[in-house]
């Protein structure tokens, strides 16, 4: 027979474990949860850096030194290279 400290004690150790595998399984969820909003933010980064990168090739390319020189002959302006200033990041 169990006293009412035995009983007690069983009682409150049965309800700890419960309260260890439910908080186990709620935080496990919590980090499953964390990790897809993660691997989400990754994708969009990395969607939005080969959207940069193809952003900056166009750029590039409407910025060459042919596609300059063929509008400056349309608009029958001259060109002085005294002019360009060359901004380093």
């Amino acid at each position: 027979m169990l006293t009412k400290k035995e009983k007690f004690i069983y009682t409150w150790g049965i309800l700890a474990i419960g309260a260890l595998f439910a908080s186990k399984i709620f935080f496990g969820a919590q980090i499953s949860n964390l990790k897809m909003s993660i691997e989400k933010i990754n994708y969009e980064i990395e969607a939005q850096e080969k959207k940069n990168e193809s952003l900056t090739m166009q750029v590039n390319e409407l910025t060459s030194y042919e596609n300059v020189s063929k509008v400056i002959k349309e608009l029958g302006l001259a060109y002085n290279n005294d002019n360009i200033v060359v901004i380093n990041k």
